[in-house]
């Protein structure tokens, strides 16, 4: 995946919300661990809902598709309190286009989101990761429109959830 654009940043990392720094590790080090076991990337959502991680994977016929049926998902997320969406990409930094994992979310009713990420060497077999997480930049924000996750009844939140079958959930707190 790639043909996406997060506007990057020379400035400090700003103030990252908890829940949503622990969706954005948490989904990078799922795809670091399918590359390093020599597995494809299928760009994938995690949604926080209460203390759980529902995990949905977004294959599609092109880069446009992946990031439209993301961004479905997640803007029809009511009572999530973050998410992070990931996929192998690249970006173009002072040395060049640098291949990464990037991992982009955010939060209910905030305008931007946040992007982050692994740079990589492609090797035969595995991949070289960088040791530390680098800060993108800016990102777009699929739950800018949604309402803060107290915002919405226990009831509701469980007739969401509860009723879909076809999601992986794992506790993230």
């Amino acid at each position: 995946m790639a043909d996406r654009v997060v506007e990057t940043t020379e400035n400090e990392v700003p103030e990252i919300p908890e829940i949503l720094e622990k969706v954005l590790l948490f989904t990078l080090e799922e795809a670091k661990e399918k590359m390093s076991n020599g597995a494809d990337v299928i760009p994938f959502t995690g949604l926080v809902v209460k203390e759980n991680l529902f995990i949905e994977s977004h294959p599609g016929e092109s880069v446009e598709e992946c990031f439209a049926f993301a961004k479905h998902t997640v803007e029809n997320a009511r009572g999530a309190d973050a998410y992070a969406f990931c996929y192998d990409g690249y970006i173009d930094t002072d040395e060049g286009v640098k291949d990464a994992l990037i991992a982009e979310g955010g939060v209910p009713g905030e305008d931007r989101g946040y992007a982050v990420g692994y740079l990589y060497t492609p090797n035969e077999g595995t991949p070289t990761f960088e040791a530390e997480v680098a800060y993108i930049g800016e990102a777009p924000n699929f739950m800018s429109e949604l309402k803060d996750a107290e915002s919405y009844s226990e009831e509701e939140i469980d007739e969401k959830y509860t009723a879909e079958d076809e999601v992986d959930d794992e506790e993230i707190v």
